[in-house]
């Protein structure tokens, strides 16, 4: 059975040296199945790209199809500056105070999911017998009814990468049933934890009226599992980089040049449901309690470009300057700099090495789906702490972390301590616990898992816990 995968973003990028596989675990998890099933990608080509519309891969082997959805700045502006990030994103996270009126941007972000569900049923089309549809995330959120309202008996699985929010808060937003009934036209649905499940599936039920079981939502005349089967990154591939000979010295480079201080990580995007400036915030605290720290501690926050050009993460920019400002007039002594704050893009290689180095990792998310840093520090570090939210799907799966509320400054700052002073065999068990949970929510698994699910198969558990021809493009139904 092919498979044809909806995301927002495509699995391929130009090089200098020709076309590679994307930066990401979900390029990293679903290239390999696409690879082995044939089928198609369908993604975004934002205003500015110069990429081709329709390109096979590998061009020496071809086994799959990208099909890009060329988009024009009003409607890119809409679609995804708009309705995903300035909508969505943040009532995801909790964060309604973000959340901005949907009505300029829902009819563009409708518009788009139309496109994509054209372009999905085209491709399908073309491969010809019997086809899986799998779609990804809250930009996507209509395409489902789309294509089974064109393709009754589609088999149509969505996977739901950020936190699920509890009914009361979903509901915000104006055309929360219309995107309920749109994920609904899945024939599974998953998220990385039962929490964020039972949060669907109950505002399933509230908004809709929909009965609903521990296993899914009945929804007319159709059982829509909805199940938890959290992501992880790709182990082997950051195992390697860690074991790298030129890791480990440039790692030790790195601490040298800090001034052989205990380093505590932080490597997260700009973004406000990262916890950024109440991090920086409990960090201050930290040297506040702990005067005896000083000159033996140092910050390494790594904060890669985010969305710029919105307003709430052009002033998140100016505020993480002012801070870390404010924080190394207080306290910096001599050539010791209590934060040294890097905003610019890292690759995996990069990150690799400061994982290494770290004493401690640093992560402390206002909400997150998963938390992917938590798991790749696990996988590279030899004698790391890890500090992490509870607020993170992380937190359900990596015993041996330091659990912090990531609102509490004062607690943070106490718990930065602890993880510090962990002897060294304490911090060794907890890190081969954490290591031992990554390694068992390896990417490849998580896609294996999902997609047998969806094909009707028993899948393994998470760890803690064929149809017509398409009709074509024309054929797709209007869920709002």
């Amino acid at each position: 059975m092919s498979l044809v995968l909806v995301a927002n973003r495509a699995p391929i990028r130009p090089t200098s040296t020709g076309w590679a596989p994307a930066l990401g675990g979900l390029a990293s998890a679903l290239l390999p199945v696409l690879e082995a099933q044939g089928g198609a990608w369908v993604a975004m080509q934002e205003p500015d790209e110069r990429t081709p519309l329709f390109q096979r891969y590998p061009d020496d082997d071809p086994r799959f199809t990208v099909r890009r959805v060329p988009l024009e700045e009003p409607e890119y502006a809409a679609f995804y500056q708009g309705m995903a990030n300035r909508v969505l994103w943040p009532l995801a996270h909790y964060l309604v105070e973000h959340v901005e009126p949907e009505r300029t941007f829902r009819d563009a972000y409708r518009a788009v999911n139309r496109r994509f569900a054209h372009a999905a049923l085209d491709v399908a089309r073309e491969q010809g017998g019997a086809v899986q549809f799998w779609i990804q995330d809250y930009h996507m959120m209509l395409v489902p009814e789309m294509i089974r309202g064109a393709l009754a008996g589609a088999q149509v699985g969505f996977f739901w990468h950020v936190p699920w929010p509890a009914s009361e808060v979903f509901r915000i937003v104006p055309s929360a049933t219309a995107l309920l009934k749109g994920l609904l036209g899945s024939d599974l649905i998953g998220f990385h934890t039962e929490g964020y499940a039972e949060n669907f599936r109950e505002s399933a039920r509230d908004l809709l009226g929909a009965e609903i079981d521990p296993e899914g939502v009945h929804w007319q005349g159709r059982h829509v599992r909805v199940e938890a089967h959290p992501i992880g990154i790709d182990v082997e591939r950051f195992v390697g980089f860690g074991e790298r000979p030129e890791t480990q010295a440039q790692a030790e480079a790195l601490v040298e040049e800090l001034g052989d201080v205990q380093i505590v990580l932080g490597v997260d995007r700009l973004d406000y449901t990262k916890g950024l400036l109440l991090r920086m915030e409990a960090f201050e605290r930290f040297l506040e309690l702990y005067p005896e720290m000083h000159g033996r501690v140092t910050l390494l926050q790594v904060a890669t470009p985010s969305r710029t050009g919105v307003p709430a993460y052009d002033r998140l920019r100016r505020d993480m300057d002012e801070i870390t400002g404010r924080i190394n007039g207080r306290f910096a002594q001599g050539a010791w700099a209590p934060v040294r704050y890097r905003y610019r893009s890292f690759t995996q290689e990069e990150l690799a090495v400061l994982y290494r180095a770290a004493d401690v990792a640093f992560v402390t998310p206002l909400r997150d789906g998963m938390n992917l840093v938590a798991h790749e520090f696990a996988a590279v570090s030899e004698r790391g702490a890890l500090v992490l939210s509870e607020l993170t799907g992380a937190a359900d799966y990596l015993d041996g972390a330091v659990f912090v509320n990531p609102y509490d400054a004062e607690g943070m700052a106490r718990s930065l301590r602890e993880a510090l002073d962990l002897p060294e065999d304490d911090r060794r068990r907890r890190l081969a616990s954490l290591r031992a949970a990554v390694e068992r929510l390896d990417v490849h698994v998580w896609a294996d898992r999902f997609l047998t699910s969806l094909d009707g198969r028993p899948a393994p558990p998470a760890d803690g816990e064929g149809g017509a021809e398409p009709e074509g493009a024309e054929a797709v139904a209007d869920p709002a």
